[in-house]
């Protein structure tokens, strides 16, 4: 089985929104990770409960079932159920999986299950396969779980020739939940911040003396009184960004188009600048190398440098 090349993965856009729903029948509330607010999680089904499923947990699982498989919408079934965090959209999770060709039964890709191989998913449909999503979605750490995904929470219908996929195939993933990644934390920025003008057409930002920080560190110049940026969303913001070490503007928005991504599709100081503000904040984030482009300068433009953003939160669509 090839080892799965983890960009084929990833999605350009939103595919569909769903309703928040509360789990029935609970008897007390999980320890959570993600979103505050649960969605709908996707049941089992024959086709999922059609799996045969043997091995031991976070080992290459052997896997059969009778193909071809045609749903219609996802199916999960939970084969060992971990007692750890309970997954909701926007978490972090490390996960090994193995990926199955749902109408020939063929083995596809898989993750190695080695260490060095975990593959570190967003549970945002925004970014990943929603069928991946889909199947991960409520799940524990500790679990190991069956996804059986239509082509339409897959690969649609152009499929995936690199991982073996054809136009309309479904997908069979067996997806092992090792761990939750916690969410990294910039520390409150109180002395050395640079001075901030927002007079012209475009920032300008001055670096002190000082020189650049060790540690990420946050300045919330002005909290807006808009909605929380949470790991679930994309929103719209006006950013410049300055490296330390050159003392230069290397980008910025300023004069052109407000970006609008996932607010997890950036390096992670970025987005954890960024997740748990309000819409109408202005932030400034300084960055370590290994927090935003790495630290090995041959790898990046930016790598080896401290960066310095300003971040304008425009609006939440």
């Amino acid at each position: 089985m090839r080892t799965l090349p983890f960009a084929v993965l990833a999605v350009p856009a939103l595919v569909l929104s769903l309703a928040a729903c509360a789990p029935a029948d609970e008897p007390e509330t999980p320890d959570t990770a993600g979103t505050d607010t649960p969605v709908a999680c996707a049941p089992s089904g024959p086709y999922s409960d059609a799996v045969e499923v043997s091995g031991d947990f976070d080992t290459e699982p052997t896997v059969e079932f009778p193909a071809p498989l045609a749903p219609t919408a996802t199916q999960r079934t939970v084969i060992t159920e971990g007692d750890g965090t309970e997954l909701q959209d926007g978490a972090q999770v490390k996960v090994h999986f193995s990926l199955f060709n749902g109408e020939t039964g063929e083995a596809s890709s898989s993750t190695g299950y080695e260490e060095a191989s975990l593959f570190t998913l967003t549970l945002d449909e925004a970014q990943y396969l929603p069928g991946l999503v889909k199947t991960v979605r409520c799940g524990t750490i500790g679990s190991r779980i069956v996804g059986v995904v239509p082509a339409a929470d897959g690969f649609g219908d152009t499929g995936n020739t690199d991982v073996g996929i054809g136009p309309g195939e479904p997908l069979v993933f067996v997806i092992d939940l090792v761990s939750v990644v916690e969410p990294l934390k910039p520390a409150e920025w109180t002395t050395d911040v640079p001075e901030v003008s927002l007079d012209g057409d475009a920032p300008v930002v001055t670096l002190p003396a000082s020189g650049p920080p060790s540690e990420l560190l946050l300045a919330v110049l002005e909290e807006g009184d808009g909605e929380v940026v949470t790991a679930a969303d994309s929103p719209s913001l006006d950013y410049q960004g300055t490296s330390w070490e050159v003392g230069e503007v290397f980008d910025q928005s300023y004069g052109g188009t407000p970006i609008a991504l996932p607010a997890t599709g950036y390096v992670p100081g970025f987005s954890a600048a960024l997740i748990g503000q309000k819409v109408g904040s202005t932030l400034l984030v300084s960055i370590p190398a290994e927090f935003g482009y790495g630290t090995d300068p041959a790898a990046h433009d930016l790598g080896g440098q401290t960066l310095l953003f300003l971040i304008q939160i425009r609006s939440i669509s």
